[in-house]
């Protein structure tokens, strides 16, 4: 059998086996199923990458069955296989393997892990099937199987109302931006009479210049149709606008946090508009909204990220951010870089999730940094692992020894492309991308230091000693009186361990390929060569931009937070609303819910009182029965039993019927 039909479909054979037979297998068959399906793929995924880098592989065509015959459209479910499947397939197969296995040890006490796991397996094949797409359809089946899955992941613990919440927003927010991905394959299939990718990838640059009908107005044709899908990208992908789903989802499950912002769910704009590029390189205004969108979410999530408490949150909108990086370097055209840094971004992003839900774990379920510190040595396997995943994110490398951590060699590269192509807007997103690189230093050394430095708050917190109960021999043998953290098990440690080789050597190993060499692509993105030359030869107080302002963010976390620990407090005081406006998430939240929410929750109760009840339900069903049993009262009053009474009814009704026929 192809290899590539075992990739796709052992995930969604575990699913079924653990989401339908799980209550009969019990929980240790469906966990060993599903993870055992996924290291099975990603086995397999890593030969055909390799092949690839090595030069050797081809791209690939695999057909499963004819889908759809209807008129002029025509396809079939098919695999596509080339160097941008090979990528994504490594990422997913990978991050999604050891999130299985950390499960083991993170979900051991949930009764409900068999539909946990088969919720993975699933969001992994709807995932697979996305970016092994060959058409439009397939790619909106894959589009909206992970939406689907993320929802049920999001309220895994529906019996949690704000976990129900969270999956309600991830889900309605994702319409939005999926409402436009719909028009925009709705559009392209209009203009091209295809949906294959292939077709409408040849085709799209002689239709530069054209015009089409929309919203009543002409306008380029591939500036409209390229926006259409971003804005599917924007929703899928959490950029400005359409990211407020983003860090709610965070309550969900700690796996499900790792699996959704690392490799899967929120990369799907990114390979989308890297798939379709030759698309987007024929729409030169729709790359110049890509690069403006890109920039600011990359500088306004990470202002957020500066002031959260939630370890999860403010890597939440690390993500969120570093997102940001992937599309303004799509928009300059470096669709190369994009890619790149999402392949690096999946290890030491699934790195730091994994590692926060093993402190989460330690620390008995708490989530608020500020009932941390000292943890390091609590929790030292724990605390190497992160170290690694913030050098990474960070960028911590030198660019004259040629050595540095995964971050170093992709975000670096995107800052260097972003200048290199010296337009107006591509020098703005260097700017805010530059700026953006020195908050990310600052909260991911914030997170650390109050993590793992410092004093151990957790000691004095009444909310963390309660909420654990001992038995009468722990609480005798406790000298201090309280809760102590302790290391994880094995199965989310080795997870860990996995992912930390990532975030250490996935940019040192592969940049070369990524970024150098055309043929790694192999035609399967848009490959500017000029742009990738130019990007080499920036001066080189380009090349250390991001490296200062590094070591400035770091300087300024050890200094208010280890050196001076009472700065962040008065800095807040003292900025005042500015402050709350960046903590409460610059307002969209507020704002949504004025414009949107209470407007919609207003019509609802509306239609609901005014037209439902008061209209349709009165003179519908609520007045027939009204007259029916009115009707029935009198009926009941003529029904005397009396046949005189019977017989003179008949007599007026013979009466009345012989004037209705003379008259």
């Amino acid at each position: 059998m192809n290899s590539i039909l075992i990739i796709v479909f052992a995930p969604l054979v575990a699913a079924m086996v653990a989401g339908l037979g799980g209550r009969w297998i019990g929980h240790t068959a469906a966990k060993a199923i599903t993870t055992g399906g996924l290291f099975l793929a990603a086995g397999l995924s890593w030969p055909i990458f390799l092949s690839f880098i090595a030069g050797t592989g081809e791209a690939s065509v695999t057909p499963v069955l004819t889908w759809v015959q209807s008129g002029a459209m025509t396809f079939d479910w098919a695999l596509r296989v080339d160097t941008l499947t090979a990528v994504m397939l490594v990422v997913i197969t990978s991050v999604s393997a050891l999130v299985h296995l950390y499960s083991w040890g993170y979900m051991d006490e949930d009764p409900d892990q068999s539909r946990f796991f088969a919720y993975l397996s699933l969001f992994t094949f709807a995932m697979l099937m996305l970016v092994t797409a060959d058409n439009l359809v397939q790619m909106f089946f894959g589009w909206e199987g992970v939406g689907l899955a993320s929802y049920l992941l999001i309220g895994f613990w529906y019996k949690k109302p704000s976990a129900n919440a969270a999956a309600i927003k991830a889900f309605v927010v994702n319409r939005v931006g999926d409402l436009g991905f719909m028009l925009g394959i709705f559009g392209t299939f209009l203009v091209f009479q295809t949906t294959s990718i292939d077709a409408i990838l040849e085709a799209a640059p002689a239709m530069q210049g054209s015009t089409i009908t929309f919203m009543g107005a002409r306008w380029d044709t591939m500036t409209i149709l390229c926006l259409l899908l971003f804005v599917g990208a924007m929703g899928k992908s959490a950029q400005l606008g359409l990211h407020t789903w983003l860090p709610d989802a965070m309550e969900g499950p700690t796996p499900v946090s790792a699996l959704i912002h690392a490799a899967t769910m929120v990369t799907a704009g990114v390979f989308m508009v890297c798939r379709l590029s030759p698309m987007f390189e024929a729409a030169p205004d729709a790359l110049t909204v890509v690069t403006v969108i890109g920039a600011a979410t990359c500088f306004f999530a990470a202002t957020i990220g500066t002031t959260q408490w939630d370890i999860k949150r403010v890597i939440a909108y690390s993500t969120c951010s570093q997102l940001g990086y992937m599309f303004f370097a799509a928009g300059v055209g470096a669709y190369g870089a994009a890619m790149f840094h999402l392949f690096t971004h999946a290890f030491f992003k699934a790195l730091l999730f994994l590692g926060a839900g093993s402190v989460i774990h330690a620390m008995h379920h708490e989530q608020d940094m500020r009932y941390y510190g000292g943890l390091r040595k609590e929790i030292p396997i724990t605390f190497w692992a992160m170290l690694f995943g913030t050098l990474a994110i960070t960028g911590v490398g030198v660019y004259h020894l040629g050595a540095g951590f995964a971050g170093f060699w992709s975000k670096d590269a995107i800052l260097e492309v972003a200048y290199a192509a010296a337009g107006e807007y591509s020098v703005l997103a260097f700017w805010l991308g530059t700026f953006a690189a020195l908050l990310t230093s600052f909260y991911s050394w914030r997170l650390m230091f109050l993590t793992f430095w410092g004093k151990p708050r957790w000691i004095e917190s009444e909310h963390i000693q309660h909420s654990v109960h001992k038995t009468p021999e722990e609480a005798g043998a406790d000298t201090t009186g309280g809760y102590h953290p302790h290391e994880s098990p094995w199965t989310m440690l080795v997870p860990l361990g996995v992912l930390s080789v990532g975030a250490i050597f996935a940019g040192q190993v592969f940049h070369d390929a990524f970024l150098n060499e055309e043929g790694f692509w192999m035609g399967s993105i848009a490959y500017n060569e000029h742009l990738m030359h130019a990007m080499h030869e920036v001066p080189y107080w380009v090349k250390y931009s991001a490296f200062t302002v590094m070591v400035i963010g770091l300087l300024g976390a050890i200094y208010a937070y280890l050196i001076k620990p009472g700065v962040p407090k008065a800095t807040a005081e003292q900025l005042g609303p500015v402050y709350r406006f960046i903590y409460r998430k610059w307002m969209f939240d507020e704002l949504y819910n004025y414009v949107f929410v209470k407007p919609a929750f207003w019509l609802g109760r509306l239609f609901w009182k005014k037209g439902d009840e008061g209209t349709i339900d009165r003179f519908g069903p609520n007045g027939v029965a009204w007259v029916v049993e009115r009707g029935s009262v009198f009926a009941k009053k003529v029904q005397s039993g009396y046949l005189t009474s019977y017989a003179l009814i008949m007599l007026l009704g013979l009466v009345a019927a012989i004037t209705w026929v003379l008259f």
